[in-house]
Order: structure tokens, then sequence, then C-alpha cells
């Protein structure tokens, strides 16, 4: 197919591995005329810290500038694609509270740029930016570009978490049966295990001893826990 959609849609193809994809990623944000892209990935779990992926590049000093200086907590990039999936144009007043981020940054090439975030049905969050040193973004080309621009965002996300969540799955080993799964929905929907077993008309014991080997499965601490992170990793859709 011999269009830029179809040229993305490449990026989506199985057997890929992540670096694969980054590059068709480079590659694209290239055609749009942009020298740089960086694409955080926020995975669902564990939910009180929530792992973060960094792919991007971006100058290799500047990278290590934002981790050492722990700029990814306060950049305002990514407050905002927390928040909202409305794309969003790098602008001075955006970094009136972060001067000394937008002043390396830029002193790094990163002058112009744009971003749009993405969320998924099964929590997993992510953000494309990108980026370039010359030519701000002007309403022209942002009239005839966002729509592709946009297209790179969820092509981008779908390749990307789709890679990432089935890594995260497969190293919880959730190898859930049908039953386990069943038990562990009627579990989220706040069904007590008697209830349950009058629902599958199993004994309560039938019904805890599904749950107790669902808890160790996902490495959960207990029942809710394990309820949470089934639903998180899509396993209760």
């Amino acid at each position: 197919m011999n269009t830029w959609q179809g040229d993305l849609l490449g990026i989506t193809d199985t057997g890929s591995t992540v670096d694969e994809i980054f590059e068709r990623i480079e590659s694209a944000s290239h055609a749009l005329g942009f020298e740089y892209c960086a694409y955080g990935l926020r995975l669902p779990t564990p939910i009180s810290s929530p792992r973060t992926v960094m792919l991007s590049n971006y100058p290799l000093e500047w990278q290590a500038r934002y981790a050492s200086a722990g700029y990814l907590a306060t950049d305002p990039t990514v407050a905002h694609g927390r928040l909202s999936q409305t794309p969003l144009l790098w602008t001075h007043a955006l970094f009136d509270a972060t001067p000394t981020l937008w002043e390396e940054s830029q002193s790094f090439g990163l002058r112009h740029g744009w971003a749009q975030s993405s969320l998924d049905a099964v929590g997993v969050g992510g953000m494309l930016s990108l980026a370039r040193s010359c030519d701000p973004l002007s309403r022209a080309e942002l009239a005839s570009q966002e729509v592709k621009m946009r297209w790179l965002v969820n092509i981008s996300h779908l390749a990307l978490s789709r890679l990432f969540v089935s890594d995260l799955v497969k190293d919880s080993h959730p190898d859930l049966t049908s039953r386990e799964v069943e038990v562990l929905k009627w579990t989220a929907d706040g069904k007590s295990s008697n209830e349950i077993a009058e629902l599958l008309c199993i004994s309560e014991n039938t019904v805890n001893f599904h749950i107790k080997n669902s808890v160790v499965k996902l490495r959960a601490a207990n029942r809710t826990s394990a309820v949470v992170r089934a639903a998180m990793l899509g396993l209760l859709n």
C-alpha cells in the first residue's frame, strides 16, 4: 500500500522487536519534518509505582541530563499527557513553571515540538513527542500534517503497548483457567465467595480454591490485588 497510512500500519507488523518498531517510528517522524522523536510508555503495574519505559533518539547527553535531574516528574508535557489526549504544542508559556528544563532542552536542539498521549482499555498510557531544532510549527503545517501526526501516535501506541503488555503478562505467568477468570470477574463485581458459589453452582471451598490459585499465578498478595492485576493485564475482558 503506497500511502502514508499503509507505511504507518507497517509499524504494527507482528514479530517486530521494540527496536525495529521504534526505528519505523523515527523514520515516520523524519518524513513528517522532525529530527527527533520520543515515546514514553507507562505500564499499569505495579499500582503503587507504575513502570515507565522511555524510547528516544534525543541527544544522549540530554537523555542523561533529563534522567539525572528527575525532569520526568516536572515536565509539563508529561503532566498534560496524563490528564488529556488533546495534542499539545510546545510554547514558552507551557514551560513558565520549569524554565531550567526549557532552557536546557533548547540548548540540546529541542526547540520546537508537539506531543499527544493515548490511553488504552487496559490502562497503558503513552505519549509521542515530535521535535526539531529549527522552524516553529506553523498553523498551515499543523493543518496539513496533524492528521498524520495523530495517526503516528495511535499506531505507535498500538504496536509498543502490545509488545510491552505481552512481556508483562508472560513475566507474571498468569496461565489462568477459564473458571479462575470467571471467579475473578465475579469477585471484581463485589461478590463474596458464598455468593459466587451459588451463582456457579459449586462449593464455597471450590471458589476459594480458584481464588487462591489465581493469587499465586498472578503473584498477588490477596484476592483484591489479584483482581486488580488481572484487570490491568486485560485478562478479565
